[in-house]
């Protein structure tokens, strides 16, 4: 066989929830942008699955617009990209119609000619993407429209989607003979416990409907096929399918961590929200990868099970995406290629990998019902001013260029393999990887950020080393280079430094930890080739213009502390492999000595909360820090990045907003001038911060949220051992 190809396309769903679609290609911008393309054959991929979504083209009934879709087409004729032309993806079609609408697969065939008499040299076509899920999700679950959750309109939505499906391949192949389904499913499995194996026997048949139809297995001995009669579906609808089978289709497998389902009766093990049933037993449905104690199958054993069931068709795995942070991406995805390589080595007809979702995902921690802007990314954070590349495109371009990929953060296991994905008491004897590979190098073990910085670390499986003053004095170059030889670290984080902004007016020590500890060091990593990241403020400036500022604004600090900020900022900007964030009044649910924890706890014995109005801040909380600042380590940024909470407020209006979400009486928090604090160094009055590279902080609100939710249960916890954490 033929190497395997790298695929790769957008998100692409346009759904309904009400009567509101959501695009997700106007979410990541690939509506306006024509040479994402073009970033997407810079990966190596052979082919595109490429959205010609029936809601985008079809903004009237019966009136179709195809100028976007000429363009991009064009283009990926010029760019040598093979579409696979998807109409339908988790949607119910334009408003004149929808899954339960006995018209549809007429109306999809209708669309779909004349999608093909416009592109009459497309050759390979999806119809409608992972027909069971949505089915599932519009007819069964009631999560999109229309919103129906009975066994009929779930028998309905399936059948108009496989029917429409059937239907709009024959008016394809009227304009393009050789035209090829291309149909992909979500493939999960479902675990249960002894008394629910009904219940998963009947999920496990279920999953394979949509391809069982297509392929004409629905016959007299099917074991859903009573299910399907008793239902709605109709003999002649069943026999009509069984009588004119896809005999070339493409199999297009897709498989999420969260496809894997574990069925537990034992509902005193998990928590009330989670309790369902199905009329007959009580049980809860959760992410098998929580709970079983035996690692879940993956892409390996879910592609078996699709090449021994369909041994004439080809296969390809036809999206790979997980809503992680960056190294965790990586590790999906190599794992992957992995599992695809293995199987093509034993006769498995795999042709390709799908590196999916290139441009990241929204909303999808939700299923699409609370359009609330939540972002994942992908091979592009979008998220800046043009798309920035991160690590899994130089991943997915070794990949399909055939190179082992070097990149340090592989060598570890991902959480699925983890012991710590257990969320709930385990079921069966636990399967658990440790995390390999050369570790991070955290100077600053005694404060808020170093402790975090190794939290999120052992957390995120990241081997690291948290280093306390005496171990290393980061002025003396020659120690630096000796650690660095001898750790094999593959990234230095620089999280220590003084921190007491009036002290440091006069004390010489302050200038020693901001401005000369982190030059030297950075020239140390520098020499070594060893990336560094180090941070600074919205102390360097003035505060005098009244709009956040950004990286390229000129820098004037007032005080001491910003100008040795400043200070070390410019003399990094000269050392190649250097990385330095600006931050602003941070809070994180671990350290008690912070302004939110402090002021909160005065609140709950019932004295005041002064705090000045007079200063604009953007609060950043720290979990949202760390997990940024280590991403752009992955990705291998360099130079000068503003990552705070997206928000700008006076510390007034900070502490009103946190009493309030805390339940305490606004009353008790105190406005006062900042000049009465008694404050020897003079603050900017205004030092808000956004971005001109990209916003990679959630809004200032959804942070405030989760730091309530968070601090309570985590302050207890221990802190992080001040040697390796794996």
């Amino acid at each position: 066989m033929a190497g395997l190809e790298l695929w790769a396309a957008p998100e692409a769903t346009v759904n309904r929830i009400g009567d509101r679609y959501i695009d997700q290609l106007e979410c990541s911008g690939f509506n306006h942008r024509l040479d994402d393309l073009d970033r997407l054959a810079s990966l190596g991929a052979r082919r595109v699955r490429f959205p010609i979504l029936w809601e985008r083209t079809e903004q009237a009934d019966g009136t179709l617009d195809f100028t976007w879709a000429d363009a991009r087409m064009a283009r990926l004729r010029e760019l040598g990209l093979e579409p696979i032309v998807g109409l339908l993806h988790h949607g119910s079609g334009p408003r004149h119609t929808s899954l339960l609408d006995d018209a549809f697969p007429g109306k999809l065939a209708a669309f779909a000619r004349a999608v093909a008499e416009r592109y009459p040299w497309a050759t390979l076509w999806t119809p409608v993407n992972e027909p069971v899920t949505t089915a599932r999700f519009s007819g069964l679950y009631g999560i999109w429209y229309p919103h129906r959750a009975d066994g009929r309109s779930f028998v309905r939505a399936l059948m108009n989607e496989v029917m429409g499906t059937a239907a709009a391949m024959r008016a394809l192949r009227e304009a393009q003979p050789a035209a090829r389904l291309v149909q992909t499913e979500d493939i999960g499995f479902i675990h249960s416990t002894p008394p629910l194996q009904y219940q998963a026997r009947h999920d496990n048949a279920r999953r394979w409907l949509a391809l069982d139809l297509l392929a004409g297995r629905v016959d007299e001995h099917h074991p859903l096929r009573g299910y399907l009669l008793d239902h709605g579906a109709t003999p002649r609808e069943l026999d009509a399918l069984r009588e004119a089978p896809e005999a070339d289709m493409l199999i297009g497998v897709n498989h999420y961590i969260t496809s894997e389902r574990f069925l537990d009766h034992r509902l005193e093990r998990y928590p009330a929200h989670l309790h369902g049933g199905n009329g007959r037993d009580r049980y809860v449905d959760t992410e098998a990868v929580r709970v079983l104690g035996a690692h879940v199958g993956g892409f390996e054993a879910r592609l078996r099970e699709v090449a021994a069931r369909y041994p004439g068709h080809e296969l390809a795995i036809t999206e790979v995406h997980i809503g992680c942070t960056r190294e965790e991406q990586m590790r999906w995805l190599a794992q992957a290629w992995s599992a695809a390589q293995a199987l093509r080595s034993r006769g498995v007809k795999l042709r390709a990998l799908t590196l999916w979702a290139a441009f990241g995902t929204f909303d999808w921690d939700s299923l699409l019902t609370r359009p609330r802007g939540h972002y994942e990314s992908g091979a592009w954070d979008v998220r800046g001013p043009t798309p920035r590349e991160t690590a899994l495109a130089a991943l997915a371009r070794d990949l399909a260029a055939g190179r082992e990929p070097s990149h340090p953060v592989l060598q570890g296991a991902g959480w699925w393999h983890r012991e710590e994905r257990h969320v709930y008491l385990p079921h069966g004897e636990v399967q658990s990887r440790r995390c390999g590979g050369p570790p991070v190098l955290i100077v600053g073990a005694r404060g808020t950020l170093g402790q975090a910085f190794a939290r999120l670390c052992r957390q995120r499986g990241l081997p690291y080393r948290l280093l306390r003053r005496e171990e290393l004095d980061i002025t003396r170059g020659a120690a630096v280079r000796a650690l660095l030889q001898s750790s094999g670290a593959w990234a230095v984080i620089n999280a220590a430094g003084y921190v007491r902004v009036d002290d440091a007016e006069d004390d010489p020590r302050q200038w020693h930890d901001n401005a000369l500890g982190p030059m030297a060091l950075a020239r140390a990593c520098g020499h070594a080739g060893v990336p560094v990241l180090t941070f600074s403020s919205d102390l360097v400036f003035d505060g005098r213009q009244q709009r956040p500022y950004r990286e390229s604004d000129p820098v004037n600090p007032l005080n001491a502390y910003g100008r040795a900020k400043a200070r070390a900022e410019r003399a990094l900007a000269r050392v190649p492999g250097s990385l330095v964030v600006r931050t602003s009044a941070f809070f994180g649910p671990w350290d008690r000595h912070n302004f939110l924890h402090l002021g909160l706890e005065r609140l709950a014995r019932g004295e005041t909360w002064t705090a000045p109005d007079d200063q604009i801040v953007s609060p950043t909380y720290v979990p949202d820090l760390v997990n940024a600042c280590l991403d752009l380590l992955v990705d291998g940024q360099k130079g000068l990045w503003h990552v705070a909470n997206r928000g700008a407020l006076s510390w007034y209006a900070l502490a009103c907003a946190a009493a309030e979400a805390a339940g305490h009486p606004c009353a008790l928090v105190r406005a006062v001038d900042s000049g009465s604090l008694g404050l020897r160094a003079a603050r900017p009055p205004y030092s808000a911060l956004t971005s001109e590279r990209g916003e990679l902080t959630p809004r200032l609100e959804d942070a405030l949220q989760r730091f309530l939710a968070e601090a309570p249960q985590r302050l207890h916890e221990g802190a992080p051992a001040p040697a390796f954490g794996l």
